[in-house]
């Protein structure tokens, strides 16, 4: 039987200056092993953004491709801090600890907008973000459990262009 310990959460990426924020709901287990955002292979995150900021980060190590993302003005984070969680899908999440999201975001003067990356990250998303004066965006996830068409996923990513 696969444990269920307590998973914790990566730190934030970002600069000063950003405008958007794409948050997660937890990492997966590929990911946090490496200690990095979307570091599971088949993810698609790197190749969406790609698409968005009209660069290609797949070719890039990950330290350059958190660079060219702060360099976008765009910061990473997920709305979960830590959770007890078999394996990686975020509906096997239990005694689940938020980020102190809007605490957070108070210090980013310049930031216009958060995204959401699939379904979990944003139902928790909304809740900690209300009464915010962000604008929330919702995007399909990038998981590979997700297995909406990557064509689908893109259009609805473009929507993120206005913000970088």
């Amino acid at each position: 039987m696969e444990s269920s310990a307590i998973k914790q959460g990566l730190p934030p990426v970002a600069r000063p200056d950003a405008r958007l924020f794409i948050l997660g709901s937890l990492p997966g287990d590929a990911s946090l092993a490496a200690r990095q955002y979307y570091g599971h292979p088949r993810n698609q995150f790197w190749t969406l953004l790609s698409r968005v900021i009209g660069e290609d980060l797949q070719s890039l190590d990950y330290g350059a491709r958190l660079e060219r993302l702060m360099q976008h003005r765009i910061g990473l984070w997920d709305v979960v801090a830590d959770a007890e969680r078999p394996g990686s899908l975020d509906q096997s999440m239990k005694r689940v600890g938020h980020n102190p999201l809007a605490d957070y975001f108070a210090e980013f003067s310049r930031l216009e907008a958060v995204a959401f990356n699939g379904s979990t990250a944003a139902s928790i998303g909304h809740k900690l973000l209300a009464g915010t004066k962000l604008r929330l965006v919702d995007l399909p996830s990038s998981s590979p459990a997700n297995t909406r068409p990557f064509s689908e996923k893109a259009l609805a990513w473009r929507v993120l262009t206005e913000f970088v």
